[in-house]
């Protein structure tokens, strides 16, 4: 913790500040392959992992690589994104017009009556009660 002058105490948070700074203005990029032979080329150290964008596919795979730097590649599909269209309200209302006069064009469907509903009668419910199965 000292330097080698006698009397002056080095500060311990200055090295973590430059390493700060340094982890700032460090540099990313993306990286290409082509296909798995190329994402399974591509040397890792230890303990690292890192995305491959797949210039053969809409794929991108995930490299990891364990202590010992044995790796493991997960592929991932991508597509693009693609925002979805507006919803157009004159064409709702006029799907809905055509709707209500297909409806209103069709003959009415008679109204069921509550007679064709009754309960059976004493006659049928014994008929029916004797039945087994």
């Amino acid at each position: 913790m000292y330097n080698n002058y006698p009397n002056q105490f080095q500060n311990p948070f200055i090295p973590q500040l430059n390493l700060q700074q340094n982890m700032q203005s460090q540099k990313m990029d993306i990286i290409h392959v082509n296909g798995e032979n190329g994402a399974k080329a591509y040397q890792l150290a230890p303990n690292s992992n890192v995305l491959l964008l797949d210039d053969t596919a809409p794929i991108i795979w995930l490299k990891q690589t364990d202590g010992a730097g044995y790796p493991s590649l997960t592929p991932y599909s991508i597509t693009p994104y693609k925002p979805e269209p507006p919803i157009d309200v004159k064409s709702l209302e006029e799907r809905i017009l055509k709707l209500e006069a297909k409806i209103n064009a069709e003959p009415n469907v008679t109204a069921v009556t509550d007679e064709s509903h009754s309960k059976p009668t004493k006659s049928t419910e014994s008929k029916t009660s004797n039945v087994f199965f």
